[in-house]
């Protein structure tokens, strides 16, 4: 099958509703491939849900109407290629049309033929207009809404938080120091000659996404973890022996991590409200090597309503996944403010709820994978203000990683940092009576 009708089969499963990771994970697994064609397809399978707003665009003002999305889809993939990859333009340009003459008629490969040319032709002046007219939500492909909110938050910095929402992510991998050591890692790397781009203690963003597929992958000697939900765990510093909640804690990537900090000994109480999930928990915590974990299907917002007290809580709370769109680019077409508002109010409600069921002097880390002001600062905010017996106490972020301290000493990992998840984590102490 040629790559480009590949590719608009996985684009038409993610616009049905499926997530991107899965669908290209699904796609991969069911369809033996060289390295060379999954990395095309994953470039330009992401780089047209990254760019829809401005291929759409683009499109749109060359069209009136196109009634088969199949046809869209060439378009979209035929314009990405053009315009954000080295590229035979002419090239791309013939394969469009022939492609569509083969799927379709004539008639239409000469319209896909008209269309790319027109574009080739006014690619440059349509870039150099959309900046001077300042539409950079359509130059950068945001909903507008979207766009607004960063430019009231971020101000002349904006266009920086832009780009850098776009930017493709490294694969990252945590070591599971119960069963490997970083030493034995870093010699594998090098045996398959990959090169590690950035390392936050055991968490190493490599250049090769081939490592899960190797034997100490299935065996849980490594596992898929960014350095941002690495850090929120590693902040809440369960310790061996300690009883510690984990509020949120489907697939169970933190989970296993805190049982490992815990050096597999204590008690972790994992909740998640969807039964079908407790089941990734438990299959994560049985690979891993950690026996300490109680998976049970609770409400987090109910919490409170239990009988048992914790050491450390972990509340690491569903939020808009803004800080996470590099990795699942259609989360941004997919929600608007009165998503954000709503989950502000739910994370609130887990926050205040887990709050009940801390120990005098304990600790609880409350984590977000988006920037809103919503979701974080201002729900910190409201917490403090009506919890007098709460605390923040200010954590200790490694040099490496960019971001910046809100006036609470919560950190958001944000636009600065190049390679780590946009994140944010604030450590809360309840008071002693």
């Amino acid at each position: 099958m040629n790559i480009k009708k590949r590719i608009i089969s996985i684009i038409s499963e993610t616009e049905k509703g499926k997530y991107s990771n899965i669908a290209l994970n699904e796609y991969f697994k069911a369809n033996p491939l060289s390295a060379k064609e999954r990395g095309f397809i994953t470039e330009v399978f992401y780089g047209v849900i990254r760019n829809k707003i401005f291929l759409d665009t683009m499109i749109d003002k060359r069209v009136t109407v196109i009634k088969k999305d199949w046809l869209r889809q060439l378009l979209r993939i035929s314009i990405y290629q053009i315009t954000f990859m080295d590229s035979d333009e002419a090239g791309v340009v013939w394969e469009g049309a022939e492609l569509a003459k083969r799927k379709f008629s004539n008639p239409l490969g000469k319209f896909v033929n008209g269309v790319l040319r027109s574009y080739l032709r006014d690619k440059e002046k349509e870039i150099e207009n959309l900046r001077d007219e300042h539409k950079l939500n359509i130059l950068y492909s945001y909903p507008k809404w979207f766009y607004k909110k960063m430019e009231s938050e971020y101000g002349k910095d904006c266009e920086n938080v832009l780009k850098s929402l776009k930017k493709i992510p490294y694969l990252s991998v945590r070591v599971n120091t119960l069963k490997y050591s970083t030493e034995e890692f870093e010699k594998l790397l090098e045996a398959e000659h990959i090169n590690i781009m950035k390392k936050i203690d055991t968490v190493y963003y490599i250049d090769s996404g081939i490592v899960i597929y190797f034997k100490e992958f299935k065996e849980g000697k490594i596992i898929a973890q960014d350095g941002s939900s690495y850090l929120a765990v590693k902040l809440l510093d369960p310790k061996p022996g300690e009883r510690v909640l984990d509020t949120c804690s489907a697939p169970g990537s933190k989970t296993v991590l805190i049982g490992e900090l815990m050096k597999n000994q204590g008690e972790i109480l994992a909740l998640d409200i969807y039964p079908h999930k407790l089941k990734l928990i438990e299959n994560n915590a049985k690979k891993m090597g950690i026996d300490i974990i109680t998976a049970v299907k609770m409400d987090a917002v109910k919490v409170k309503e239990q009988g048992k007290k914790f050491d450390k809580i972990l509340v690491d709370a569903p939020c808009s996944g803004y800080g996470v769109i590099r990795k699942k680019p259609e989360a941004l077409y997919n929600k608007d403010m009165n998503n954000v508002n709503e989950l502000s109010a739910l994370q609130y409600n887990i926050l205040d709820s887990a709050s009940k069921v801390l120990k005098d002097d304990g600790e609880l880390v409350y984590s977000t994978c988006t920037i809103t002001k919503e979701e974080n600062t201002d729900n910190i905010a409201k917490f403090l203000e009506n919890n007098p017996d709460f605390e923040s106490v200010k954590v200790e972020i490694p040099s490496n990683v960019k971001g910046e301290y809100d006036d609470f000493n919560g950190f958001l990992i944000n636009y600065k940092e190049e390679v780590l998840d946009n994140f944010y984590i604030i450590k809360l102490r309840k008071k002693k009576n």
